[in-house]
């Protein structure tokens, strides 16, 4: 699917929600972060680097939007209580949660199969797979307490046809995937949670560069370019939709 392409992003589309981005200190996540703010959202910054965190956080300050809060935390090692402790955390701040954008990920190897380290596919597998499951399964409760609440998952087309050499990134979105539209299935008609993905396609992050090294980043898109499909997914303008597969035309 793809989100209405007459869709305008507004000072006021997100104002008074609060939404949590995984990964918000680069790339797509840097630029969520940024833009959910400028529309009136206070965003809580997720990640494992406290220093590009805190430069949104300053960034988005200094644009006098909605005073953000940082939540740092590490993917690759955080376990059940780390989550339990988010969620704690999270409802003595803001007693509920509008929308959770799954933006943080782990390229992994670009290697055979046969090669595939397996310390390397399991750090994959942690961070993509493990960690949101983790994570959706603690803050369920606060985003039921929310009016309307939105769960949206970073995708990739590798999710829907693997891809030699991706290995444990390719498995990994293709359960992440899956994982959205069980969401979804178990949601529907008992919460106002929805639950949706959106696969980015070619942008100008450093994960990009460092899957495709020879190419030249002025040929694929920034980030900014992607912000309408999420802002309309987790806002208001797309209750009703769940369990959909978003695709960024290129």
């Amino acid at each position: 699917m793809q989100i209405p392409q007459d869709y305008i992003i507004k000072s006021d589309t997100l104002s008074g929600k609060i939404i949590l981005v995984t990964g918000a200190g680069d790339g797509i996540g840097k630029v969520a972060a940024k833009t959910f703010a400028a529309c009136g959202a206070t965003v809580v910054l997720c990640g494992r680097t406290m220093a590009k965190l805190e430069s949104v956080y300053d960034e988005i300050e200094a644009a006098g939007h909605p005073q953000p809060a940082i939540y740092p935390i590490n993917f690759e090692s955080a376990a059940e209580k780390d989550y339990d402790d988010m969620c704690n955390a999270l409802e003595d701040t803001f007693g509920h949660l509008d929308g959770l954008l799954f933006n943080a990920a782990d390229l992994g190897e670009r290697t055979p199969i046969s090669n595939y380290s397996v310390s390397a596919w399991l750090r994959c597998i942690q961070v993509n797979v493990n960690s949101p499951f983790m994570m959706t399964q603690a803050l369920l409760p606060l985003l039921e307490r929310a009016g309307n609440a939105s769960i949206l998952f970073t995708s990739s087309s590798v999710a829907f046809k693997g891809r030699a050499f991706w290995g444990a990134y390719s498995v990994s979105k293709a359960a992440a995937e899956n994982f959205m539209q069980t969401l979804h299935d178990e949601l529907e008609g008992t919460t106002r949670i929805r639950a949706n993905s959106i696969n980015p396609g070619a942008t100008r992050t450093a994960m990009r560069a460092a899957a495709y090294p020879a190419e030249d980043p002025e040929t694929v898109k920034p980030a900014e370019d992607l912000m309408p499909a999420y802002v309309y997914l987790l806002s208001d303008d797309s209750i009703g939709i769940s369990g959909q597969s978003f695709h960024h035309s290129q």
